[in-house]
């Protein structure tokens, strides 16, 4: 029991700092090392992390939790296994810290370049992850960073145990504890402290849903790196392989529906949907009950074409907040585009978190144009959605994901956890200004 959760905070506070200094001059062996241990702790405590995850998910189906976060609250063997080799990955990458460039002469003599340095203390705050916890400690430990976890109350057992292991690998590597470390209350004073300690934090990365990163919005006093929401769509352009579409469609909407990287938009060209649409409701309503919040165009010719009774149940008509909506569940929004990748653009622009996006196409001119004005973090061609996460971009695994334009931008993996400084070489003779 913590009684006085300001002091508290303080004291985790102050412990970060001091171990920030310390991992800032860490060598990669020791890093690697560690990284190398905790990968190994992970595989090795499958049962013990299966057993405290349980615990989590028998007390979050007492509580009700929505089906999206019980996803993501729930670990299996193969989600142990990607975690463990998610840390291994971030050993096996090049470390950034200490790296030199852009080394140019002046006129004066001196040699101006730059250096990649850590950011310092960063505050993780996150909901119902606890793989949020070992990446999130795996890449702050990589980039000589510090960090303050604060895990969901939903998987408070969960990030114990995990929490355990990361400290175990960071003792045997003569690394500082305090380097990570767990907020052990669930008060959510801790939060409200965590996002305005500016001597201590030096940026707060928030994952979690609309409500948690509307708060931090108005109430964090540190710098953030963050996205509200995930509303990602894939455009099936006219020229679009048939047998391509609906597989990236399924893949990008059904693989899992409670994540931030999941459709929640299908556009289709009006010339191709009255072909194009009898197969989504196969795969969509008839194999997967999705259900469909239809434009009145594609509601229309899916009633027209429709013939299967039951399918006909998953077709809705949408209303205008329908194509705002992360939905997180089986429901997808659909339109009708009349004028081509000009109007799919404006409408992604319009209705998109910024997140990511994907088109479906052949024709090349298409493809540029939706690659060069799509104002989102990450776009793809002829590739699903559930690919915008750091595993899969090869960066070892990623801290979250940034919808922000200035510092980093999409998956957050090792580089977007470091800054650069100014560094200036004199001459022989010491250089100085006239």
């Amino acid at each position: 029991m913590i009684n006085n959760i300001k002091d508290y905070m303080q004291t985790l506070g102050k412990n970060a700092r001091e171990a920030s200094f310390l991992m800032a001059k860490a060598t990669t062996q020791q890093k690697n090392n560690a990284l190398l241990t905790l990968a190994d702790l992970i595989l090795s405590s499958q049962n013990e992390i299966l057993s405290n995850n349980n615990k989590d998910v028998e007390n979050a189906k007492v509580k009700n939790i929505s089906a999206a976060m019980l996803d993501r609250l729930t670990l299996t063997p193969k989600i142990i296994a990607t975690m463990a080799e998610g840390v291994r990955q971030i050993a096996t990458l090049p470390d950034p810290i200490g790296e030199m460039s852009d080394f140019k002469m002046q006129p004066s003599g001196i040699n101006v370049g730059k250096m990649r340095v850590p950011l310092g203390v960063i505050g993780i705050i996150y909901e119902a992850r606890p793989n949020v916890t070992i990446d999130a400690a795996a890449l702050c430990l990589k980039s000589g960073n510090a960090t303050i976890l604060r895990g969901g109350s939903e998987a408070f057992f969960s990030n114990q145990f995990l929490a355990n292991l990361i400290q175990q690998a960071l003792q045997k590597a003569n690394l500082p504890e305090n380097a990570v470390q767990f907020i052990q209350t669930p008060d959510r004073q801790a939060v409200s402290e965590l996002i305005t300690m500016r001597d201590f934090v030096d940026v707060i990365v928030p994952r979690g849903g609309k409500g948690l990163i509307a708060k931090l919005l108005q109430e964090c006093r540190v710098p953030m790196i963050q996205h509200l929401d995930g509303n990602c769509h894939v455009y099936i352009e006219k020229t679009a392989d048939f047998n391509k579409a609906i597989k990236i469609l399924e893949n990008a909407k059904t693989q899992r529906y409670g994540t931030c990287n999941t459709a929640e938009n299908v556009l289709i060209d009006s010339e191709i949907a009255e072909k194009f649409l009898p197969n989504l409701v196969e795969i969509l309503c008839v194999k997967h009950n999705v259900e469909l919040r239809c434009c009145q165009n594609s509601y229309d010719c899916l009633l027209q074409n429709t013939t299967n009774e039951i399918a006909k149940n998953y077709i809705k008509l949408a209303t205008e907040n329908d194509f705002y909506e992360e939905f997180l569940a089986p429901i997808i929004a659909v339109k009708i585009i009349k004028n081509g990748v000009n109007e799919a653009i404006c409408h992604i622009n319009k209705y998109s978190s910024k997140h990511s996006e994907a088109i479906v196409s052949e024709n090349f001119t298409a493809i540029q144009k939706f690659l060069r004005e799509i104002d989102s973090s990450s776009v793809m061609v002829n590739a699903s959605t559930r690919f915008a996460d750091g595993f899969e971009y090869g960066l070892g695994a990623e801290i979250g994901i940034s919808t922000d334009k200035i510092h980093a931008r999409g998956p957050v993996g090792l580089l977007g956890l470091t800054s650069q400084k100014w560094i200036v070489f004199g001459d022989e003779n010491g250089s100085i200004r006239n």
